[in-house]
This record gives structure tokens, sequence and C-alpha cells, in this order.
């Protein structure tokens, strides 16, 4: 029998009028080849078209460690394309966006992988793979859709980032109404049910509406050979009240998408269940309305085969005692004064999206929760709703939220707690059974009927859109809800040190990051060192770090715990993870470097050259681009304060056992190397640094040193764009399992677009309290002044030191778009003082920590807690 691949249409060759692929040569060569295994001599470029994920079988006995999950990669070389199986080794390269759709690389080794349980059926195998810069040049057509999967029994694929999203031709879009003639005679009731349903086999039909729809649910393990094991519940009821029904397995890609709130349907040949007691409940719209709790009605393709119409609105008859569906909506007006838990309907126009981020279900598992935040108005207060938004199995609105959009969002939860702050801002998350709609989906809606709708689209025809779009932000990194002001309390009776993480282990944690993976830890330590980084210095750092290729062979750990290596900052030691070992290459193209930089700001009157270091290694074929946050950064002003002459290119050339010459002069010192505190207190200038005698004593003395206080463009918001505004969603949104070539090319580079946010950013410095490790961090001061609302700068006044630098920067953000400040350095005696107050005091920093994809990692402080005394933890 013959190879049964190519006959599955999965392979393309030679493209018309093309060359021959040199990826189906490779094919067989390898399958050719004695050991099942080629390295190809000087491949070519080849484009990632898909990256797709589909659930692992389970590791044969006895059970090793082994990855839930197995990718396919489609690879394509201009005259063809080839679907390859990812060696389970590599799997972090695309859990940490290494290997994406639209990727380019060179296919350094394969092999070619049969399967023992298919008859002479095998596939090619990637092992190991090298970035290239530059962007491909793939097939007119994307790669298209066909399970099965390579490998095992799997019949589908899943969403790359999470599995509540219905992903894959399976899922049909539509099922047409059907056309039938309803026998009311023959129709029996949900109350009927409940009192009937223990003698009965076999049910007559049932004609209900839906009112609740849940997301999906996925419940597959690598153990468990169910084709198709998804779940999705729905509210369903008639005149006699209202009931759960379970639609199961198979019958959710055919009709998942079909069934919505405010359908009506005729149900025949169903079963019915005792009702799980621990699912989740919607809240009813009507209070009035009966709940059947204790049965549900159970839809599956067999035992029996479950019988599903959708009955068109204009043929539903008055007659048949269906109850429409009502919502509970709130204007935000009246959200301050509803408890913890609530649940409510909300309308309002997005003047905030923030980018797509993902929050782990289990310790070291491999399912996420994908979320986003997002801001609404509704013209009834001047605070909007703060939403927190996460994946409801509707991924065509969810990736396509953007401000000036009218939002829609249905059982929402009120999150608050009086206990902690009264003050606190509320918001609201979504549940189990909350969907969303945005501009384009409200055309037909039960909603549109509602009177809070209709009064909040009269509101919207009297505003302004200029001055609307003045309010507008998308993207960066968001820092809510902020941590409580009691540390007792964010450890949620958690014991502390199961909480606290050492500086140390920073590294470890930062590694084991996905994708977009945002997580919030907890360090002991003492504040030692701030610096101002201004934000053309800023733009320039991110683009800079973005460059970083070191030698794989260093693990993140193994160089981080070097003296050598980390004790002085211009070695970088920015995330590296094991399967970036097989990418050998640099990881961008001249022109990508090109791409990454940051334009000048036309707000500063200087213009500053900061110079780079550029190492080479010609037997690991490496090159790394020191970053440029290793350097100080002094204006004119504060370059005389300190005694400093102009910066030459000398100065930053380092020697592998000496120290940065730079970092001995890094922050605001007198030849004595005394703090220069006093001179700034008594002339009332401000300088850009300040350091701690306790830093100035141990900084050459450390064991480990880890820098993460780079600011990359995805961490800062930016104004939004209407023209650019899929450019804007594309780049916060995640990256695409297909890849899909643009039909409008566009050159606008994303630090084009206007910050939204300050001026600047803050590194501070955290020693460990062993004064044997420390870590730089960011600190980014969030303030828009078109929108004081947008990040809550008073939810920190109770942090002095953070509060101090958030106040000035707004300051100076104020003055400066009013043309009154032009050159000024926001480490004022304030700032000073409250950092000189925590001198040598223990505290615990609460960090946020975001992998943005590649190498990119954002450490951001969000709150400082003193220890007055051991197991007592006040705010600073």
């Amino acid at each position: 029998m013959q190879d049964p691949t190519p006959e599955r249409g999965e392979r393309r060759g030679a493209a018309a009028g093309g060359g021959a692929s040199w990826l189906r040569s490779v094919f067989e060569e390898v399958r050719g080849s004695s050991q099942l295994s080629v390295a190809p001599a000087e491949p070519p470029p080849v484009t990632v078209l898909a990256v797709e994920r589909y659930l692992a079988g389970a590791p044969p006995p006895p059970a090793a460690a082994a990855p839930q999950y197995w990718y396919d990669v489609t690879l394509a070389d201009g005259a063809g394309q080839e679907r390859c199986y990812l060696a389970p080794r590599l799997n972090g390269l695309v859990q940490r966006a290494h290997l994406r759709a639209g990727a380019r690389l060179r296919l350094r080794r394969c092999s070619y992988l049969y399967d023992e349980k298919r008859l002479n059926y095998g596939f090619l195998c990637l092992e190991e793979l090298e970035r290239v810069g530059g962007a491909g040049t793939p097939p007119a057509a994307a790669a298209p859709r066909r399970p099965p999967p390579l490998r095992g029994e799997r019949k589908h694929y899943l969403p790359l980032w999470n599995n509540e999203d219905p992903y894959g031709d399976m899922w049909v879009a539509e099922k047409p109404p059907a056309q039938v003639n309803v026998d009311v005679s023959k129709l029996t009731s949900l109350g009927q049910l409940e009192m009937t349903w223990r003698s009965r086999v076999h049910f007559h039909p049932l004609l209900v509406r839906v009112l609740h729809k849940s997301r999906l649910r996925y419940y597959g393990k690598p153990e468990k050979k169910m084709d198709m094991p998804y779940q999705a519940y729905f509210e369903v009821a008639d005149g006699s009240g209202m009931m759960s029904m379970v639609l199961w397995n198979s019958l959710c890609p055919e009709w998942y998408n079909s069934v919505k709130v405010g359908t009506v349907l005729l149900l025949e040949q169903y079963a019915i269940k005792t009702s799980y007691p621990f699912k989740t409940q919607p809240t009813p719209g009507d209070s009035q309305m009966k709940r059947f709790a204790t049965i549900e009605i159970s839809l599956n393709v067999r035992d029996p085969p479950t019988k599903i119409s959708i009955i068109p609105e204009e043929m539903v008859k008055p007659e048949w005692g269906l109850p429409e569906v009502k919502y509970r909506f709130i204007t935000r007006s009246e959200l301050d004064d509803l408890p913890n838990n609530h649940s409510c309907d909300v309308i309002g126009l997005v003047t905030f999206v923030g980018r797509a981020e993902r929050a782990r279900k289990r310790e070291h598992g491999e399912d996420f929760w994908l979320y986003r935040w997002a801001h609404a108005i509704d013209g009834t207060s001047d605070q909007p709703f703060i939403l927190e938004l996460f994946a409801t199995s509707q991924p065509d609105v969810f990736e396509h939220i953007h401000p000036m959009t009218y939002l829609v969002c249905t059982q929402m939860r009120v999150v608050r707690d009086l206990s902690e702050n009264p003050a606190s801002t509320i918001y609201l998350t979504t549940s189990n059974e909350s969907q969303i709609f945005i501009t384009g989906w409200h055309k037909g809606q039960p909603y549109t009927k509602d009177t809070k709708v209709k009064n909040f689209i009269q509101w919207t025809k009297t505003q302004n859109e200029a001055d609307q779009m003045k309010k507008t932000v998308i993207g960066g990194y968001y820092p809510f809800p902020r941590p409580p002001n009691d540390f007792l309390k964010y450890c949620k009776n958690s014991k502390v040190e199961s909480v606290l993480k050492a500086i140390g282990e920073t590294g470890k944690e930062i590694e084991d990051l996905h994708y977009r993976e945002h997580k919030r830890i907890a360090v002991q330590g003492i504040i030692s060192a701030i610096r101002y980084i201004s934000c053309t210095n800023a733009a320039e750092e991110a683009s800079g770090v973005e460059l970083v290729q070191k030698d794989a062979s260093q693990s993140l750990e193994s160089s981080a715990t070097s003296k050598e290596d980390c004790v002085h900052k211009g070695k970088n030691t920015s995330l590296q993870n094991k399967e970036v070992k097989s990418f050998l290459g640099p990881h961008c193209s001249p022109g990508e470097q090109h791409q990454h930089q940051a334009l000048p700001s036309k707000k500063s009157s200087v213009k500053r050259k900061i110079p780079r270091v550029l190492n080479t290694d010609a037997e690991q074929g490496s090159m790394s681009v020191t970053p440029i946050s290793s350097y100080p950064y002094f204006t004119r002003s504060a370059r005389r304060k300190c005694g400093l002459n102009e910066f030459q290119p000398e100065d930053f050339l380092q020697d592998k056992n000496e120290q940065a010459v730079s970092d001995s002069s890094q922050y605001c010192t007198d030849q004595e190397g005394m703090s220069d505190i006093p001179e700034a207190e008594e002339s009332g200038r401000t300088c850009d640094s300040w350091q701690s005698d306790l830093w100035a004593q141990v900084k050459d003395k450390l064991m480990k040193y880890l820098h993460h206080s780079t600011i990359f463009p995805e961490s800062i918001p930016r104004k939004f764009d209407y023209v650019h505004k899929d450019l804007l969603m594309q780049q916060y949104n995640l990256h695409a399992a297909v890849h899909q070539p643009k039909e409008t090319r566009t050159d606008k580079n994303i630090n084009e677009f206007k910050s939204a946010s300050g001026l600047g950013y803050y590194e501070v410095t955290v020693l460990g309290v062993n004064h044997d490790v420390a870590i730089d961090v960011a600190f980014l001061p969030l303030f828009c002044p078109e929108d004081p609302h947008l990040f809550q700068l008073e939810d920190i006044q109770n942090d002095t030191l953070l509060s101090c630098m958030s106040c000035i920067s707004a300051c100076q953000q104020k003055a400066t778009s009013n043309g009154r400040l032009r050159d000024m350095f926001p480490l004022s005696n304030e700032i000073v003082k409250a950092a000189m107050d925590l001198d040598g005091k223990h505290v615990v920093c609460i960090l946020d920590i975001c992998h943005l994809g590649d190498n990119k990692v954002e450490v951001f402080l969000s709150k400082i807690y003193k220890t007055v005394e051991p197991g007592v933890l006040d705010p600073v």
C-alpha cells in the first residue's frame, strides 16, 4: 500500500509556473534515509503558514512527564507546502511565540516518523529550526484547514491559545431555520417533564426559547479517546418555567454557533438527566420565572439521537406562550450602589481596550484563560465601566473590540470589596453565561428593545465624535486591579512563605511564562536605587533589546548566576529558554532592526545618541546587542550637576573580567562616592537617579543581578487611530494560528502611534534581603490627560514612593502638553525623600510580569508594602 498522505490533499507540489518544491524533496529524502533523519545542507528560508494545536496521546506506562498538547506546523517554500509534526521538546518555541504563523525559518534537521498503528503512514517531524529575519512570501492561498491532525487518533484541532473558542471548519457558522409545522397538541412542557420524567423513557417534543447561553467547555484529556469532548449549557424556557439544556460532544460543532439567546427550538428525541449540582447558574431577567433545577435536558448524537429544529422568529406565534428574553441593564451611575457578585447587563461606548492576555488555569498546567480589559462610558457618570472580559467562545467579537464601538456585555458580575477599601474601584467581570456584542453584531438581538439600550443610543446621538476620539486608548500595560492595601489581604489566607518568591528565583518564574501569560508575584527586598528614563531613551531601549540574540547554549539560570556575566549592567541577561537552543542564527535581519528603531520624540529639545556594543561570536554564528538600558542617561543639566563630561563611545567598552566603566558613574554621586542628595535638597534641583549608601557598598559584590527593567512597544498604551484600527487590533491581539497575508500593505510602525501614558518611566533596583542578589524592574507612571479616569492614579496614593513618581510624572505630562515644560527629570525632592524613608528597610514588592513573545518579558513594579515587624505588614 502506498503512503496515503499525498492522496489526502495535504501536500502541494510544484506550483503552477514554478519550480520543484524543496520541502517535497526533503520529505522524499528523509523517508528514504536509512536513519530516517537528515540535516539538509544550505537549507533555504521557508515561511510558517500555520501552527495548530491538538490534544496529545496518553504516554505509555510507566507514565513519564509528557506534554498535554502536540503541534502541527505547515511550512511553505514558494513552490509547495508541507504539514509537519513539531518534536515535543520544541513545544516551548510555540508556547513562547518564537515559532508562529508568518515567521521565517530554516529547517536544520528533520526526521520521518511512522505511526505504528496505521499501515504505511508517516509524516515529517521538525527536529531543529533556525530563525531567519525578514518577511516571507507565502503562497496566495493561506494554509487550508485539514483535520485530522498528523499524529495519534485526534480528529480536530483546538484553538492555539485557549480551549473555549471554536476553531476550524467543523464548527458550522449558521444552521438555516427549519420549515416545520409545529403540532401544539403533541408538545409537552418543562413543568410536565419535571413531574413525569421518572416514569417515561420517551418524551413528547418540546418548544422552548433560549434565554441564556454558556461558553464552550472542552473536557478532553490525553487518556480519554472521545472524538469531540465538548459541552455547552443553555437555559431554555416555555410558559411553565426555565430549565437547563446541555449540548454534548459532536453536536457542539454542529449547533453551538446557531443556537443564540432568543432562538426558538423544537426538540425531539432528547434525554432527561439529573442536574449537575455544581453548575453555574445565570441570573434570569425575569425574577418571577420558575426554575426547574433538579433535571436537565440532554442533547446527544445517540441514546437517543436528538433532532433539533430552529424555528424562524417570524413563525413564532403568540399563543405558544413562549417568554421574551429580558435583561437587567444598569447605567454607570447605578453601579456604585450594587453589591458584590450582583448580576447585570451593560452597554457603553468603548474608550479603552487592552491587549489580550492569558492566565494559567492550574499551576504548571498548559491550559489558559484568555481575557482583556476594557472601559466603556454611557453618559450617566464621568466614570467608565471597567470590564474584565474573558473569552466567551465568540472569537470574532473578542478579537475585534476597539475604541468607538458600542459594546454590550450580558450576565456580568460586580466585583468589589468594601471591607478592603470603601473607595476602591469597582469593576465588572464576565461569568460563564456572559455574551459580548460590538457594532455589527447588534442587529436582531433581543436587547435592542430594552429601554436603557434605547436611552444609550439617544445619548450617543448627542456626542461629538471628535471629542470622544481624544479619550480613546488601545493596548499596553494596564495595572488593574491594583493589589490591596494590606499584604495579608494579598496573600488571601495563604502562608506568607508560600506567596513570597526569592529574588533569585524570579528568573525561573520569568523563564516559565508562556506567550502573553500575565502573572503577579511578590518578592522581599530593599529599595536601593531609582533611575528615570525619558521617553526617547525608553523607546530606543525597547528597540535595542528586541535585537538581542545570545548564545543559546547558556540557560537563563546558568548565565544569571555567573557574577562575571551579571554583576555589571553591560551584560544582557534577558529571557532565554531551553527550547531556543535550536535557534542558532540572529532573530532579526537588518531590515527588521531598522523597523524596530523608535522615532525621536518631537518633545525632546536635545538629540542624544546612545552608543551600542555589538558582540559577535563566529563559532556560534550568533550576534548579541547590548541593551541600551545598560547605560546611564543624563540630560545636559544633570551632567553638569554630576560633573560628567560628554559621553564617549570608549566609555562603554568592557572587559570580560571588569565591570563596565559606565556602571561606576551610573548614579549621581560625588567624587567620594557619597550620595548627592543633600546638594539636591539645598539647590532645589532634580536629578535623574538616586542610590542608597548600602547599594554603593554591595553592588560590586553581588552573586546574581537580574535586569528586567526594559519597556517594550507592546507595554505602551497608544492613542487610538481609526484609520489604522486593523493594524492596532492585530498588534494587541494574540498571534493568529494561520498566516493571513495582508490585503493592504502599511509601513506604519507601532512606535509611530502616540503614547497615551507619561513621558518616561523609572528603573527601580530591589536588593535582596541578604545583599547578594538584586533585580532591576520598571515602574511605568500611567496618566492620560484626556481621560484622567483611565489608569486610576488615586488607587496608589497609599504607596508614598510610587504615588510621588506617578504624581510628578502626571504634572510633567500636563505641563508638557500645554507647552510650558520642555526637559525635566521628575526625580524630585519628594521622590528622593520617599526613597530615603525606605533606605535599608525590608519591603515586599508586588511585580506584574507578562511574556510578550520571543525574548520580551515586561516586569513592572505594581505595589510596595513595608514590613514593620515580622508577621505584620503595612502599606508604605
